[in-house]
């Protein structure tokens, strides 16, 4: 559905930040927000199990063992952490190809609808009807969720297994350079969504720009949250634990709204260069 189109000021930041601001509120993108962070939410359960399966499948338990593990005991109760851990030793020794095909299609799936509205957002941003088909739309929407999955197991695959892969000055370079190539697979994630997710496709360029702005800022809140999880947050409390899951959802929220907000700032520079 079109909207009216907004005037872009360039007068000042504070002038450019009231523009975002009023566009955010014109095009409802808090409701599709919510909508692309309870999608989000809901794939990630389904991830979970496919990250411990593929590790399960390529050999890399240690991975397991050896950080993410200890690292949860840290946080949590002996009981908690000795369940988790049962679960996930489950995993590793039963047959995963069940469970990886049945992961893969609840990912699949949660992911499209996450697409799907991510499409209808950047519509709204881009101030453009919906001319695609259903068939066609569903389509774009599977292959952009195949690929932004790909994109965050590729990132979240570097920071893991980078450390543990060489010793010396070579885990040193690893280690630093892990964080670049992360940036560059969620990079990708998102300048993918911004190019082929709107019914109009923008410029590569501007694309990119706004790409960079959600990365930026979605680190910034990364930092953040991680922060509160391994300095703040108690989850051996019964208060902690049931925080854990308002903080989660709260970020992923976040995340979602960073997002658009990028999307935003990137329509509007595209509409700043063509008056220009």
């Amino acid at each position: 559905m079109a909207t009216r189109a907004l005037p872009v000021r360039t007068d000042s930041l504070r002038d450019a930040a009231h523009d975002v601001a009023t566009c955010f509120s014109e095009h409802n993108l808090l409701t599709y927000a919510s909508a692309i962070a309870f999608r989000a939410l809901v794939a990630l359960v389904p991830l979970t199990l496919l990250g411990l399966a593929l590790l399960g499948t390529f050999g890399l338990e240690d991975v397991w063992t050896d950080t993410i593990a200890p690292a949860l005991q840290a946080h949590l109760t002996q009981p908690v952490s000795s369940a988790i851990d049962f679960t996930v030793q489950q995993i590793f020794t039963s047959d995963k190809a069940p469970l990886i095909a049945l992961a893969v299609a609840l990912v699949v799936w949660d992911m499209t609808w996450a697409v799907n509205a991510v499409m209808q957002a950047l519509n709204r941003i881009h101030e453009v009807e919906e001319s695609r088909s259903k068939l066609r739309r569903l389509g774009v929407a599977a292959g952009l969720g195949v690929a932004v999955v790909a994109c965050l197991i590729a990132a979240v695959l570097v920071q893991v297994l980078a450390p543990s892969m060489t010793d010396g000055v070579l885990d040193t370079l690893l280690s630093i350079l892990r964080w670049p190539v992360a940036i560059v697979f969620l990079w990708a994630a998102v300048t993918l969504l911004f190019r082929y997710a709107p019914a109009e496709r923008p410029d590569v360029r501007w694309a990119s720009a706004g790409s960079l702005l959600v990365i930026a800022t979605w680190l910034v809140a990364s930092a953040l949250f991680r922060g509160w999880v391994t300095e703040v947050a108690n989850f051996k409390s019964a208060t902690g634990s049931l925080t854990v899951f308002l903080v989660l959802t709260s970020y992923i929220l976040v995340s979602a709204t960073i997002f658009l907000i990028g999307a935003e700032v990137d329509e509007r520079a595209r509409k700043e260069k063509r008056r220009s």
